[in-house]
């Protein structure tokens, strides 16, 4: 019946791709490209058709059927299915490229480096494993039997007259087919049987053919092999005793490579080595595997791009996944990412980067945070907002300085793709504490910038009622940065504010610092105010302006209405950008800036704290120094765009060597954090979450920068930045009027003052103030009551005990 008569290759899973003949070794086989009929993975087919008449030739590829069927080893042509009819014959392997063809197109494309060379002759080790191992004989070592997989591997092919070494298969078969004769060592012409060779020497021969292929190309004639034309000068003294013309003293396969791999040989190069330990890597110490990572990423600018992206990442990611190999596959990870496509790193890279973020590990955060910047492009919102982001934040919680202040920093990236919730609430409600309450300086200073870059993708009601606050409070802030950092955020966020908040609001703040000690403070107050005037005054002359000067005060967010800071406020993008360069970022070995700020008492037993900047009184000598600019940032034109600059205030950097060494960040940082916030306020101990579940609770943007009473011990190894001198000029002489001018408490109001506190229903005085007050108002009225009662008793005069009034 027509149902016996199916034709298989029909019912063979792969199929042949239609097109030419990629070629193959001269013989009979001819290469296709072709894929899996279930997924579509590409693989190599090679194809005998049977003819008649050829017999001998069938029994050639049916012999090399059944060698490539039974012989594995990684560095010969994978064998993954075949299919034997008695019309033809299908051999399925890995997808590869005909060595010749390789080579001629990585020529074309700018160049095959020497160090794919050298490992691609390094994988003719396979030679090794045939002889030593299995008795076997190649016979057919050249060109054309060297195949390429998509790593840039090379794999032996090639099998068709392949004999056994100890001659119990009889002699070797005949090739009959000139190409491949050439390459016959010059012995096998001898026929007398008098020449002592090994039984490697042939092949050894035809390995020295094919290194001479390689550099110079095809082989015209036998005698080319005495001159080695391009052949690296390492590797000419293993080259002659291939083609020497002694076959007994031609050097058996493994010796070969031995010699190359001596220092100084064509094999001894990072390259070579790397391929060897990502091999053995399964049977490598954990410590092997930690050095091994840490190096990784110094050398993959070297590598060649295929083999980063289909060796290297798959270890990495095997590494990862069941190695424990921790935070140092992290450089290299992203590294080898850049050569993916979206797609390839969606699938690969994706997965990988989401599952860190939720390890305790805090090297690894913090490294995640650190290069955010090179995979946040490929993360969508729903993944962001979901599986990323409510792990992030619990780094504004942890108790080690460094993290604190990188999670600030990844706000940059992560702020554009968080929706309503996260970043109107939540977010704001960490910045808050962080600008009121956090013990560093840099820190609190940071946390304005950012609120500054990322306040045009905020709610217009949370800019409304965030952002003057905010900004206002940073002005209050002991650290002279931060000031600045205030007054810099009002000059680029400039557009969302009406003009009534302008004038009322933000003016009144800022002319506030035209008196501050510090000359950095007052000289950016100064442009700000004039910036502000002139936005003013051109409303004033035509109030037509109006409209569209507030267009963006009511507007949705949007990314593209930060961009219109630079349009006028261009200084204070300059000026941000130098304030964390110089004042910020510092080397950690800088000594300690001598200060006369008081320190609380130490309890017993517990290290002594950095010193924090307290809002005392400043006096010449103890308060913070800043650096002053070289020349004014206004007219620096060429960084009008450093807002954007990544060069943020940084802590220490030897933090990451000791971050693996930090308990559990996820529930111990939230303990010890919660217990000094709690002793900030003198109330009993509580969470985190409790005591910031809104922006008008306690700790909310209406509240002045406030002093922590106390703080969490340095980590050992690593100094706070309130440690270090910030690069400022020295105590000067010069007898500046405003340095000795008295800097009011938080707590006590000025006669003058502008009520810089009261916008939006803000408080006037903390509740520090009010206790104050109220107390002093209470004595006040003990003492007048007391008063009037002494007058009473005076006027109606002394009384005797006993005594009656007579008539």
């Amino acid at each position: 019946m027509w149902f016996f008569a199916r034709d298989p290759v029909r019912d063979f899973p792969f199929e042949l791709i239609p097109e030419p003949p990629e070629g193959g070794p001269p013989g009979p086989w001819a290469l296709h490209r072709g894929r899996k009929k279930a997924t579509g993975c590409p693989v190599s087919i090679f194809v005998y058709d049977v003819k008649p008449g050829a017999e001998e030739q069938t029994q050639v590829a049916k012999a090399a059927f059944k060698r490539l069927k039974t012989l594995r080893h990684p560095n010969i042509l994978a064998y993954i299915d075949g299919l034997e009819t008695e019309k033809c014959l299908h051999v399925v392997t890995e997808a590869v490229t005909p060595l010749g063809i390789y080579l001629k197109a990585r020529v074309e494309a700018g160049g095959l480096k020497e160090l794919e060379i050298s490992w691609g002759l390094h994988q003719i080790k396979a030679l090794s494993f045939l002889v030593n191992d299995c008795s076997l004989i190649h016979n057919n070592v050249c060109m054309a039997a060297v195949f390429v997989d998509r790593a840039g591997e090379w794999k032996l092919g090639g099998l068709d007259y392949m004999y056994s070494a100890q001659g119990n298969g009889g002699g070797p078969p005949r090739k009959g087919i000139p190409e491949l004769e050439q390459y016959d060592p010059p012995e096998l012409a001898d026929s007398s049987g008098r020449v002592v060779r090994e039984k490697w020497s042939a092949d050894m021969w035809r390995l020295g053919c094919l290194i001479w292929e390689v550099f110079n190309g095809p082989l015209p004639r036998a005698a080319a092999l005495r001159n080695p034309g391009k052949i690296p000068k390492s590797l000419v003294p293993h080259y002659c005793e291939l083609v020497g013309a002694n076959p007994k003293v031609r050097p058996n396969p493994a010796r070969f490579l031995q010699n190359c791999r001596a220092p100084g040989g064509f094999m001894s190069n990072r390259f070579v080595e790397t391929n060897l330990f990502l091999e053995e890597i399964q049977i490598k110490e954990p410590a092997e595997k930690q050095k091994f990572f840490q190096e990784l990423s110094k050398s993959l600018d070297a590598f060649p791009e295929d083999f980063c992206r289909h060796k290297v990442l798959p270890q990495l990611l095997t590494a990862f996944e069941f190695g424990n190999a921790g935070a140092v596959v992290l450089t290299p990870l992203f590294k080898v990412g850049k050569f993916l496509s979206a797609e390839e790193y969606q699938q690969k890279i994706i997965p990988v980067v989401v599952k860190m973020f939720s390890s305790t590990d805090r090297a690894m955060r913090i490294r995640l945070l650190q290069q955010m910047e090179q995979f946040i492009q490929y993360l969508d919102e729903p993944t962001v907002n979901t599986q990323i982001f409510p792990h992030v934040v619990h780094g504004f919680l942890d108790t080690n300085p460094a993290i604190r202040e990188q999670t600030v920093k990844s706000m940059l990236l992560l702020a554009p793709k968080l929706n309503e919730a996260n970043l109107n609430v939540e977010l704001m409600k960490h910045f808050a504490r962080l600008q009121a309450k956090d013990e560093q300086g840099p820190i609190r200073c940071n946390t304005t910038v950012c609120l500054g870059k990322i306040g045009s993708y905020l709610s217009a009601s949370t800019r409304h009622r965030v952002l003057t606050s905010a900004f206002s409070r940073a002005t209050k802030d002991p650290f002279a940065p931060s000031r600045v950092a205030g007054v810099l955020g009002f000059a680029a966020t400039h557009n969302l504010y009406s003009m009534n908040d302008c004038a009322h609001k933000i003016l009144p703040v800022l002319c506030g610092l035209t008196v501050d000690p510090e000359k950095s403070v007052r000289d950016q107050a100064f442009k700000a105010i004039r910036s502000f005037l002139s936005k003013l005054e051109s409303v004033s002359e035509d109030p037509t302006q109006l409209e569209e000067v507030e267009k963006d005060v009511h507007a949705a967010s949007s990314p593209g209405m930060g961009g219109a800071a630079a349009s006028w406020a261009g200084w204070a993008v300059t000026g941000v950008s130098s304030l964390t360069s110089k004042l910020i970022r510092v080397h950690p070995t800088t000594a300690p800036a001598e200060t006369n700020i008081p320190q609380r008492p130490t309890p017993e037993g517990v290290p002594a704290p950095a010193p924090t900047p307290v809002p005392a009184t400043p006096t010449t000598s103890g308060h913070w120094e800043t650096q002053e600019e070289d020349k004014d940032t206004a007219e620096d034109s060429s960084a009008a765009d450093r807002w954007d600059d990544e060069d943020w205030g940084s802590l220490e950097q030897e933090a990451e060597s000791v971050l693996a060494q930090q308990d559990d960040w996820s529930t111990g940082g939230q303990v010890s954090h919660a217990s000094q916030v709690s002793n900030s306020d003198h109330k009993p101990s509580k969470s985190p979450e409790s005591d910031w579940s809104s922006w008008e609770a306690e700790g909310s943007w209406e509240q002045g920068w406030q002093e922590p009473s106390s703080q969490e011990p340095p980590l050992e190894g690593m100094r706070l930045a309130s440690e270090y001198n910030w690069g400022g000029p020295e105590s000067s002489d010069k007898g500046d009027p405003f340095a000795t001018l008295s800097a009011r408490p938080s707590t006590q109001p000025r006669p003058d003052s502008w009520g810089e506190d009261n916008w939006e229903g803000l408080e006037t005085e903390s509740r520090q103030a009010k206790a104050e007050l109220a107390r002093k108002k209470r004595e006040e009225r003990r003492r007048e009551m007391e008063a009037k009662r002494a007058e009473r008793k005076a006027a109606k005069g002394p009384m005797k005990l006993g005594a009656r009034k007579l008539d």
